[in-house]
């Protein structure tokens, strides 16, 4: 793949960071920041930073908030018989308006292969994640017998930490009712994601899943499907890349991760967070570009934003006293 802009405009002209005039300053995540717009309503932004490591980058990755939330509103789209979803307009490419609901304090995430953070404990030695037993005899990108949940808490600062469903009911996180509904829900979501996958010749490999509630309905929220909650393989030549215990050939920040490591940086303490070069840059842009047409089936085609806290405060302006 070739981009077919003005890469030097790209590179200097992502999306960081927002502020809309008349509205307080938005709470930020590590990709989004969230207006609230009424009651019943915020307004979310997919920024271009991106983040590894529970680390953002200083430098972000062109068009990759419009990805986010283009694939994002796609696979809403593909899931939403499965269950509610928070999607109530997508007006721009980076952003979209939504339901705003109370969040599940847990990372719903399930695993299909042995593959990322399962793979790096399973080689310490350890054969079991979040209280689920893992056969021995496995290598690293093998399918395991069968889908598994491994939940994480979910951290304002620091790293997210595993947690097994049993600590999960015994903390009163969530109630047992409630959390069968979001395991039932989350292998659901996980099917239907590899069955669209497969369609496209890939293979969803893991994938993060977060759930809140809305007027006292379980509801999926913040991203679905989407490389910076998922890890997809390429169909076509797994069985042997296996076999030949070759690397796998994937989409997803994994090979951000992998890029990390090489210039010694896992998020530890008294490492130095390494620049990313613009050429990296672009091939990371690539990437998410080309997962995109293939997860939709068509090509993605960037919008240039001249001014996103004008545009911001024309899209929220219906929704709040702003004017």
């Amino acid at each position: 793949m070739s981009t077919s802009f003005d890469t030097n405009r790209a590179l200097k002209n992502c999306i960081t960071e927002t502020s809309v005039e008349g509205l307080p300053n938005p709470y930020k995540g590590k990709v989004r920041e969230v207006y609230p717009l009424n009651a019943q309503t915020i307004g979310i932004v997919v920024t271009d930073r991106i983040s590894a490591f529970d680390h953002n980058m200083r430098q972000a990755i062109p068009f990759k908030g419009q990805i986010l939330n283009k694939m994002a509103k796609f696979s809403f789209d593909a899931v939403k018989d499965i269950m509610p979803t928070h999607i109530i307009d997508v007006p721009h490419p980076n952003v979209t308006i939504a339901k705003k609901c109370a969040p599940i304090p847990i990372e719903i995430v399930i695993r299909g292969y042995l593959t990322g953070h399962a793979w790096r404990v399973y080689k310490s030695g350890s054969r079991t994640l979040c209280g689920v037993s893992l056969p021995d005899g496995l290598k690293e990108h093998d399918r395991l017998p069968q889908p598994i949940l491994t939940p994480a808490t979910k951290e304002v600062d620091g790293h997210d930490e595993d947690i097994s469903e049993e600590e999960i009911l015994e903390q009163q996180i969530v109630p047992k009712i409630l959390w069968d509904e979001i395991k039932n829900k989350a292998f659901k979501l996980f099917e239907r994601g590899t069955e669209i996958a497969a369609k496209q010749a890939l293979i969803l490999v893991d994938t993060k899943y977060e759930m809140g509630m809305f007027e006292g309905e379980l509801t999926l929220i913040d991203e679905v499907h989407t490389t910076d909650s998922s890890r997809y393989f390429y169909a076509d030549g797994y069985e042997e890349r296996q076999s030949n215990s070759a690397g796998q050939k994937q989409l997803s920040k994994e090979f951000l991760r992998e890029w990390l490591m090489e210039h010694d940086f896992q998020g530890l303490e008294g490492q130095s967070l390494p620049d990313l070069p613009d050429a990296f840059r672009l091939e990371v842009y690539e990437r998410y570009a080309e997962l995109y047409k293939m997860l939709t089936g068509k090509a993605f085609e960037p919008v240039f934003e001249n001014d996103i806290n004008t545009t911001l405060k024309s899209i929220f302006s219906p929704y709040t006293s702003i004017s």
